[in-house]
């Protein structure tokens, strides 16, 4: 009788501590407040995650580019579905002139060796209306835009371009970069890089491009649609004479040293 009294009342002391750790365990209603901030910190985790993902891809093809030609971009895509055809032909930067890729530097960025991808002095005179705007965008960021995005002038778009510019500064070398803008640019409709446009333009060979060529080819930038190198207005002819006084003066003071072969 006592042995069943004790383990009754054993019995009835473990039901009511297994009902007190339920009840224990049992969530307490949150208010609306406590309850959007979760939500919110959910969504915060998922948005890093996808951001983290998407910067990791982009280092990743900024890499993958330094050894391999871009196939196609956005930009040429889009001209040549608008078009219906296409002008290009990849051409390493060791089968031009020295002279051709010092033509196209001087004309766009003629202190590309001595900056890591924004020229600051040039985007100062920008802001205080003293310089143009184009003259601030250097060759990296206009690499950055022809080869990763899309054409246009939104906040969006420059904020990615700063971006790649920053990534292809790290990872590709100065000659890459220019190899690589020698072949996206546009240099008339449908026609990009250099290669293309000493064949539209000349009909010569990239290795047959003169110097005066050279500087007519990088007078049409940076409006190749209302510009022609083959049929230069006198502006044109005046912007190539000063290119290839530009192109003798970056490789006398040393401007040219990053990119150039000799």
């Amino acid at each position: 009788m006592y042995c069943s009294a004790l383990f009754s009342h054993y019995a009835e002391e473990k039901d009511l501590l297994d009902m007190a750790r339920k009840l224990k365990r049992k969530k307490k209603p949150v208010g609306p407040i406590v309850w959007l901030a979760r939500k919110l910190r959910g969504w915060l985790r998922v948005i890093l995650k996808f951001s983290l993902g998407l910067i990791f891809i982009c280092i990743l093809v900024v890499a993958v580019f330094r050894i391999i030609n871009p196939p196609i971009t956005y930009y040429i895509a889009s001209e040549w579905i608008r078009i219906g055809e296409m002008k290009r032909d990849w051409t390493p930067i060791e089968d031009f002139q020295p002279y051709v890729a010092r033509a196209i530097v001087a004309a766009e960025d003629a202190n590309f060796c001595q900056h890591s991808g924004f020229d600051y002095a040039a985007i100062k005179l920008a802001l205080n209306g003293k310089g143009r705007l184009r003259g601030a965008s250097t060759i990296s960021q206009q690499t950055a835009k022809n080869v990763f995005l899309w054409q246009g002038r939104t906040w969006v778009r420059k904020g990615l371009e700063v971006g790649f510019t920053v990534l292809i500064e790290l990872l590709w070398p100065k000659q890459r970069i220019v190899e690589i803008y020698l072949n996206v640019a546009e240099f008339d409709e449908g026609v990009f890089g250099v290669a293309a446009a000493g064949r539209h333009y000349f009909g010569v060979e990239p290795d047959k491009i003169t110097r005066m060529q050279a500087a007519r080819l990088a007078a049409v930038l940076p409006n190749p649609k209302n510009r022609s190198a083959s049929r230069p207005k006198k502006g044109i002819l005046q912007r190539a004479d000063q290119i290839l006084s530009g192109a003798e003066t970056i490789a006398a003071d040393g401007r040219a040293e990053c990119f150039s072969r000799g």
